[in-house]
């Protein structure tokens, strides 16, 4: 009887035990699932933007420097004290104006000197020359009297040049510096004076990496922005390219030239130079805010409309929308557009504003006005 007793016990404690696992495991899931299903999925209001086809004209981006066309540090080529000084600071000049005046007093004498001994030798050559046509003169007398002349009319020369080395005048036209010296002031030969720069037309050199070497070409369009002066662009061509790679930093030096009319460019700015190499090409876009940058790869997510549609009291209701990540391969940039290589197809649908609120799959709903305005000024980069 005892056993009889303890085998039912037994079989009830199991039939309890495998219904509750039953219940625990089979059901309680599906119910938990079911009431989930039954729930309304969140929706997240986002900013989206359909992948658009551009016309890009291949550029290469650049830091470079203007240099005038030529520039020089005025110098005298002998030394002595300056008696005159024929300029203001950052005046224009002509080619041949007289700028600094050194004291040639004692070349001025020295001149004068050997007029007067010019003069005695031409007279003496003069009757020498008379004698020997009558034939009553030795012909070496003739040849000394010609050789004195000679070495006169030299000696006139000479001085003349070093009068005109001590008159520093402008080798070309251009504008003018702050002068170094002053009236009195003893100079060496070859002290800078004052610094003269043409400055219609500029030269801007850069140097970029060699690996553009095969896209570039003299007659590119180079475009030039100076922090100095704002937003404008300046427009030039390039005019040479450097024969040799610098082997220290693996770059070419380029040189452009550009037109300075109003002369506001000055020799030594910095300017961001972008150079237009290339036919234009047409080229997928998205702004710079739908790529998402991570060590694994560039993501965007894509906006999808949900495959089923759903019932609202018995009425079809329109599906909804969702996202689903995609890598991407992104090229150039430009402002706030990046250029895509791979990955998205143009018209599809980019979130661009609040990708850090949704996961894959996760429902959303696109709202125009949600994206935020880029300010007026931007800084630069």
């Amino acid at each position: 009887m005892r056993k009889l007793v303890f085998l039912i016990v037994f079989v009830v404690l199991a039939v309890l035990a495998g219904g509750l696992a039953w219940f625990q495991f089979k059901v309680k899931p599906e119910m938990i699932h079911g009431f989930i299903s039954a729930m309304p999925k969140p929706i997240a209001g986002v900013a989206a933007e359909a992948a658009r086809s551009e016309t890009w004209t291949p550029r290469i981006s650049v830091i470079g420097t203007f240099k005038a066309v030529p520039g020089i540090d005025v110098a005298g080529q002998v030394a002595g004290i300056v008696s005159g000084i024929n300029f203001v600071n950052g005046q224009d000049v002509q080619k041949g104006q007289l700028l600094v005046q050194i004291d040639d007093s004692t070349e001025q004498a020295d001149l004068k000197s050997a007029a007067a001994f010019l003069k005695n030798a031409q007279l003496a050559f003069d009757r020498q020359k008379a004698l020997q046509a009558s034939g009553v003169a030795a012909r070496s007398n003739f040849d000394l009297a010609q050789a004195a002349r000679d070495q006169g009319e030299a000696a006139i020369e000479r001085n003349r040049a070093l009068i005109a080395q001590k008159a520093v005048i402008a080798p070309f036209s251009g504008r003018l510096g702050i002068r170094k010296v002053d009236v009195g002031q003893y100079v060496a030969a070859g002290a800078s004076l004052v610094s003269l720069q043409q400055l219609d037309p500029i030269y801007l050199d850069f140097q970029t990496p060699e690996q553009n070497y095969a896209v570039l070409a003299e007659g590119q369009i180079v475009e030039a922005r100076v922090d100095a002066l704002g937003d404008k662009v300046f427009t030039g061509k390039i005019r040479t390219i450097d024969a040799r790679i610098n082997q220290d930093t693996r770059n070419i030096l380029v040189r452009a030239e550009l037109d300075n009319p109003d002369k506001r460019i000055l020799p030594g700015m910095f300017a961001n130079v972008t150079v237009l190499a290339g036919a234009p090409q047409q080229v997928l876009t998205l702004p710079r805010t739908a790529i998402a940058y991570s060590l694994y790869g560039d993501s965007v997510l894509v906006v999808k409309p949900d495959a089923t549609v759903q019932e609202n009291n018995g009425k079809p209701q329109a599906a909804g929308q969702h996202v689903e990540r995609r890598f991407v391969r992104t090229g150039e940039t430009r402002e706030d557009r990046v250029a895509i290589l791979e990955g998205v197809a143009a018209g599809e649908m980019i979130v661009t504003q609040g990708q850090v609120k949704l996961q894959p799959n996760a429902g959303v709903r696109i709202e125009p006005d949600s994206e935020m305005k880029p300010a007026a000024v931007r800084p630069r980069e």
